[in-house]
């Protein structure tokens, strides 16, 4: 199975779940918008306790695996303003490594990464795939600052 931007017309509901094989980004509302979550291989057998979802997954997209260089320009600023980082490494805390205490716009060259809203990759994550994303408003994180990111590794597979 691949890439399921509506739940919907397959199931009603959904109280738990298996990975078989390679990582997945869930997302609470349908196409891939809302709270995001990262799966990878195992079983989730109450995964709304388990992260105090008060929904259900609504759509799921795969993340291909990926074996190469990882490089991400950050920006301190919307539509690549301010000053710019380039990263090929994990980061846990922006605010140590750089002295900012967000990251407002980003260029992910190779790779794909998340990114969280706090430091040591805890509080909310977002998935990025190679592209460009000016405003985060137009993917629906409009009050969003990331303050660490990791790269999705072929070790998580």
């Amino acid at each position: 199975m691949g890439d399921c931007g509506d739940f919907s017309s397959h199931l009603s509901r959904c109280h738990s779940f298996r990975v078989d094989s390679g990582c997945w980004m869930m997302y609470d509302q349908c196409n891939y918008m809302g709270m995001q979550y990262f799966m990878r291989r195992g079983e989730y057998p109450d995964y709304m306790g388990m992260w105090g979802w008060n929904n259900w997954i609504h759509s799921c997209r795969f993340i291909p695996m990926y074996r190469g260089n990882y490089r991400m320009r950050i920006y301190e600023r919307e539509n690549f303003g301010g000053q710019m980082y380039e990263m090929m490494d994990d980061c846990d805390n922006m605010m140590d490594r750089y002295g900012w205490n967000h990251c407002m716009s980003c260029h992910v060259m190779d790779g794909h990464w998340l990114m969280y809203e706090h430091a040591n990759y805890r509080g909310r994550m977002w998935y990025f795939p190679p592209g460009e994303y000016r405003y985060w408003r137009n993917y629906g994180y409009p009050d969003m600052r990331f303050m660490s990111m990791r790269r999705i590794m072929d070790s998580w597979y």
